[in-house]
């Protein structure tokens, strides 16, 4: 129940992080686009948990929780949300770039999975246990699939992670294509496992990874629009739901009210 506690806190405050930001995108104050991470969370949350020691992160887009699950400051997040130079990338990288030399997280350029190769080649070079974390589209993308194919074969220390909410943008994955991350890890000798964002899943996938390279996708729900604020339909809710079912609803107030006393400083 430790383990469980420790991520589901993770996950509500980032909930409650992006709930802030949604509120905020709504009453237009940003001047860029925010990509939220919503219904995503318990991803970051449980993985961060898991892992013995610090990755190197090369993350997507959408990693605010990415960044606060691994220790990221939040209020260097949220400076760097409002275009500040004190913010996490020098109020230069936004929202879809976030990094931070703290907890070893390098930003995003904004291309497509290129975050997969650059992982992979810091990988290979540095023999550090890296996490490259991308989505179901950008992992169509024929560089992060060789990618995938190069650590395999070189055995580098490297963990891919889908986070797969089954659209881009709004097309869903059935439109796209007809094959599974998991099968194309496997068909090139990676291992590789498919699992809900249930943390209880991803532990028990976890725990038969033998070797890296792995590749983990996991099934989750983008909750809101892909970018900005807004909601198209209703979606299961996991980090709800699984609260509920373990009696730990008070973890979403302490949540909410620990990101207000955080945010008071900024508005």
């Amino acid at each position: 129940m430790n383990l469980i506690s420790d991520i589901l806190k993770k996950a509500w405050f980032c909930r409650a992080f992006e709930k802030k930001l949604f509120t905020l995108i709504e009453q237009k104050k940003f001047k860029f686009p925010l990509y939220l991470s919503a219904g995503q969370e318990l991803i970051p949350a449980t993985f961060s948990c898991l892992f013995e020691s610090k990755p190197a992160i090369f993350g997507q887009h959408r990693a605010h929780s990415t960044y606060l699950c691994y220790g990221g400051d939040p209020e260097a997040l949220i400076k760097e949300l409002l275009g500040r130079d004190d913010g996490c990338a020098y109020g230069m990288g936004g929202s879809a770039s976030i990094q931070s030399k703290e907890i070893n997280m390098f930003g995003h350029d904004g291309l497509m999975g290129s975050q997969v190769p650059i992982a992979t080649g810091y990988a290979l070079s540095s023999k550090n246990f890296t996490i490259s974390i991308t989505g179901d589209a950008s992992a169509e993308e024929d560089y992060v699939l060789s990618s995938i194919a190069w650590a395999t074969k070189k055995k580098i220390p490297i963990i891919f992670i889908v986070e797969d909410n089954d659209l881009s943008i709004l097309t869903e994955k059935k439109v796209r294509r007809d094959w599974e991350m998991v099968d194309f890890a496997k068909s090139v000798g990676c291992e590789a496992f498919e699992c809900t964002d249930d943390p209880r899943d991803i532990e028990e996938s976890f725990l038969k990874m033998k070797s890296m390279p792995c590749l983990f996708n996991v099934k989750t729900n983008r909750l809101w629009w892909h970018a900005g604020a807004g909601i198209d339909e209703e979606k299961e809710d996991t980090l709800k739901n699984i609260t509920k079912e373990l009696g730990l609803e008070e973890l979403e107030e302490i949540a909410e009210t620990k990101n207000e006393v955080l945010w008071k400083k900024f508005l």
